[in-house]
């Protein structure tokens, strides 16, 4: 169970972060100040604390993601039809973090306003959706189906 865990952090994690390194250089921000902002979520300090806040912010960013990925990897082994249907699922997933995410855990901490600017629901949904949602179903359904190859012959 811990190498699809491992996997979908490490892709996903990878993906997503390097869209919003993106988005915060296009849009004039810096991404150290954008990591810090990230840390600053479990650690109201961190955004003060320069290059340590914005490597703190790498670790909160791939913990959360552990985190994500362990609850889709869970559930994919107690109910099959997800390693099954993998994009559907993925992308069921994806909205439901986008959801729990933006409109949650987000306002509640930081007390941004409702509903979100068009171009943060945009960005938001791509990336819970089709760089995190869907490399988890993929991935988990990858790493946890049984291998036809290896499997024994149906009697």
């Amino acid at each position: 169970m811990l190498r699809p865990i491992l996997l979908a952090t490490g892709v996903s994690g990878t993906l997503d972060i390097l869209l919003a390194m993106i988005l915060s250089s296009t849009l004039g921000k810096g991404i150290p100040g954008m990591l810090r902002s990230v840390a600053s979520g479990p650690f109201p300090g961190a955004a003060e604390w320069g290059a340590g806040g914005a490597v703190l912010g790498l670790v909160v960013h791939f913990t959360l993601m552990a985190i994500m990925a362990t609850v889709f990897v869970l559930a994919a082994r107690r109910f099959p039809d997800i390693t099954a249907r993998p994009i559907m699922w993925g992308i069921i997933y994806g909205l439901i973090t986008y959801v729990a995410m933006n409109w949650i855990v987000v306002p509640v901490r930081f007390g941004t306003p409702l509903p979100p600017k068009t171009l943060s629901i945009i960005t938001q949904l791509f990336a819970h959706v089709v760089l995190v949602g869907i490399p988890f179903g993929l991935i988990t359904a990858r790493t946890l189906r049984p291998s036809l190859a290896g499997a024994p012959a149906a009697a």
